[in-house]
């Protein structure tokens, strides 16, 4: 635990145990497999069902040990690829008894404690609820449950083992009745985006069926629903007048 300000904090990150994981494992790893590649080209070229064959072809004729050496450094670069990759998405959270901060490189966000009813980490996604019980915030994450329980427990904030809301949720199907209007055809989009690995896409729609007062939980590509308190206590929207039949019903 150290200090922010006069404040008592706790970090809860891969460290630079994991730093030192991706920017001197996969480099290794990557020329390591610049080698193999290198060593096997003419077995590979061999095979007729080897993805690539022209490449491979191509790589086998180049000459030694040029070929070997260029392969290994075309894998060192491609694990430090991945390894900035790794470092961009590595998330660091950072509690206090005031807020939680939640830091990628791509982003920095902080939660007011006040905001926040529970907190829980479900399916590698921390997530925060707030009095309504929607999700404040929904990150992915490998960070440990255990450090992340004790971080969020030791300055008071409402932690739970598991989401308290899990037996609520409910398979999702078309035109399944319950659901806010407009939130049908966006399950609908956000299923399409699922499938085809859109994940922004799918990121922004949850976001927006959130607006709607529907929380979401993914199994594999099927998605499973819930209502906020706010959603539940207002009732499913009734159509307008535009919508309803001629006779009125």
């Amino acid at each position: 635990m150290d200090l922010a300000g006069d404040r008592p904090r706790t970090v809860v990150s891969g460290g630079a145990t994991e730093l030192a994981v991706m920017w001197g494992g996969f480099p290794l790893v990557g020329a390591g497999l610049g080698w193999l590649l290198a060593a096997t080209t003419g077995w590979l070229a061999r095979l007729p069902w080897v993805p690539f064959g022209d490449l491979v072809e191509w790589l086998d004729r180049l000459p030694e040990p040029q070929a070997t050496a260029g392969a290994v450094v075309v894998g060192v670069l491609g694990g430090l690829v991945v390894a900035g990759i790794g470092t961009a998405e590595r998330l660091i959270v950072t509690v206090d008894a005031a807020q939680v901060r939640l830091r990628r490189a791509d982003q920095d966000r902080a939660v007011a404690r006040a905001d926040a009813r529970v907190v829980f980490l479900a399916d590698k996604h921390l997530v925060l609820l707030d009095a309504d019980e929607a999700e404040l915030v929904r990150e992915s994450t490998d960070l440990p449950a255990a450090k992340l329980a004790a971080a969020f427990r030791a300055h008071g904030w409402g932690w739970a083992d598991d989401d308290p809301h899990r037996s609520a949720y409910r398979l999702w199907v078309p035109d399944l009745p319950g659901l806010p209007a407009g939130a049908d055809a966006l399950l609908r989009a956000r299923e399409r985006a699922v499938e085809r690995d859109r994940r922004d896409d799918a990121r922004e729609l949850r976001r927006e069926l959130g607006l709607l007062g529907v929380v979401l939980r993914d199994e594999g590509k099927r998605q499973y629903w819930r209502l906020t308190a706010r959603a539940l206590a207002s009732g499913p929207e009734q159509p307008t007048s535009a919508e309803r039949e001629p006779d009125g019903r």
